[in-house]
């Protein structure tokens, strides 16, 4: 009886263990197919980035963080992917420490350090040390790390000259210098046998005179003399917010512009890096990066992802909206495909997609269809459909659907083709989003008869129709 009992318990136990395994066996499923997924994900960014140049500039504060172990552990892999490195590093809370140490004080005027000789003592020391460290992390071998065993080759040396800042505004900065130029060839000659280099904020001069420089103007100047493709600025904040508080992903340089204008208060380290960002952008640079040196592996997040961690600034937006080629037919499937199983949308099959794709205006994001739109005139009755609107899930309630519509009403009353007088649609999920942007209900009778005849009565579609003049666009029903 006993032996039963214990047979009895054992099976008990097996069937109430089972479901756990089954658990796991199925948590561990996901997780690796999220592993794959993203990998998939990063993959053409890791062949996009190989050969590029990057200036990465991240402040005192972050060499003196928990953090910067994981961060010099990112550097070396972007190095082993092939990515060609300049780092810049600042030194302030070093600086301010030398000070204490010695007694000293040191005056900070417009953002900038004035520069005696003993605070010059101060600055020598505080970088040199800070060099070495960084120097000394990056030739370890990264024991313990992801990137173990990899040789990692840095260079650093004299390849900045610098100028006397002079007496600005009355206040004589003694010490203190600008950039005049970066060594071009011998950093181009490093980065193409594989090293990366360190830049310090501290310059010298052809008489042999030693500068105290801000690392933001040794970034820039060096992203600009050397062409490289982004500059990435590691700060304290999560990026540049609104007045809502909510990250900016992207920015032009005018919109950065008008940020700095306004009357928002913002913090000291996003103006000065804000202000990098937009001169090189200026310069050259097509992409400038403000990202968060608080959060792990924030750098990678930025690089290997489609919409980043921080806000990016380029002269280009980073959204294309342009008319449709053959090539995005694969994208635009991915993207109408779920609506046309769910019957939001009239199925099309491939072919009937490459016949019209002359008819299709698409949003590219990076190398990705993110949006897409048909238009089909009906020149003879001045009338033209505007059909198959759909904006990517992860994009949504993001005003692209509005972008999108915009620039195609936009394209209709700048064309020089003035017989399209009317723009029209049929709706069964998205009636309420389309009136609200000007669009009227109409009736069946209103549209092309080609049109009548092809409308299917088990949808039961709505119509709406709205003019193309531009007097009487959105603007009058929004200012109700």
């Amino acid at each position: 009886m006993d032996r039963d009992k214990k047979e009895s318990s054992k099976k008990i136990a097996t069937k109430k263990s089972s479901p756990k395994k089954g658990k796991t066996a199925a948590a561990s499923k996901n997780s690796n197919k999220e592993f794959v997924s993203q990998f998939r994900g990063a993959a053409p960014y890791i062949h996009a980035h190989r050969g590029r140049t990057f200036v990465i500039t991240f402040s005192g504060e972050m060499v003196e963080s928990s953090n910067f172990h994981e961060l010099i552990h990112d550097i070396a892999l972007l190095n082993s992917l092939g990515v060609r490195l300049i780092l810049i590093h600042g030194a302030r809370p070093q600086i301010e420490t030398r000070l204490k140490e010695f007694n000293l004080d040191s005056q900070i005027v417009n953002g900038l350090r004035v520069t005696d000789d003993d605070t010059l003592l101060c600055v020598k020391e505080a970088i040199g040390t800070i060099r070495l460290e960084i120097e000394g992390f990056l030739s370890s071998c990264l024991p313990n790390s992801p990137m173990a065993g990899a040789e990692i080759r840095v260079a650093s040396g004299n390849f900045v000259t610098a100028k006397p800042l002079g007496v600005r505004n009355g206040v004589d900065y003694q010490h203190t210098g600008e950039v005049r130029r970066i060594e071009i060839a011998a950093v181009e000659n490093l980065l193409d046998s594989g090293f990366i280099v360190l830049l310090s904020p501290i310059g010298t001069s052809p008489t042999g005179e030693i500068f105290n420089l801000s690392s933001e103007d040794v970034a820039t100047s060096a992203a600009i003399q050397l062409n490289v493709d982004k500059m990435i600025s590691l700060i304290d904040k999560s990026g540049v917010v609104d007045g809502r508080k909510k990250l900016i992903r992207q920015l032009t340089p005018d919109a950065g512009d008008k940020i700095l204008k306004s009357r928002r208060k913002l913090p000291e380290q996003i103006v000065r890096h804000l202000i990098s960002a937009i001169h090189a952008c200026r310069e050259g640079v097509p992409r400038s990066h403000i990202i968060s040196s608080r959060e792990s592996g924030s750098l990678l997040q930025e690089l290997f992802t489609r919409d980043g961690i921080g806000t990016m600034v380029s002269s280009d937006s980073y959204d294309e909206i342009r008319s449709a080629e053959i090539e995005d037919i694969g994208g635009i499937i991915s993207l109408i495909q779920p609506l046309e199983e769910s019957g939001i949308l009239v199925p099309r099959s491939r072919e009937q997609l490459e016949i019209e794709i002359n008819h299709f205006i698409v949003m590219e994001r990076d190398g990705m269809i993110i949006g897409v739109v048909a238009l089909y005139p009906y020149p003879e009755q001045g009338l033209a459909e505007i059909a198959a609107l759909v904006i990517h899930p992860n994009y949504q309630n993001s005003g692209r659907g509005e972008e999108l519509l915009e620039f195609l009403e936009n394209q209709l009353q700048n064309s020089t083709d003035i017989s399209i007088k009317k723009l029209f649609l049929l709706s069964t999920h998205t009636s309420h989003w389309f009136q609200e942007r000007g669009y009227i209900p109409a009736k069946l009778a209103d549209l092309p008869l080609k049109r009548q005849s092809l409308y299917n009565f088990k949808r039961n579609s709505k119509v709406f129709i709205k003019d193309t003049d531009e007097k009487n666009s959105t603007n009058k029903i929004d200012s109700k």
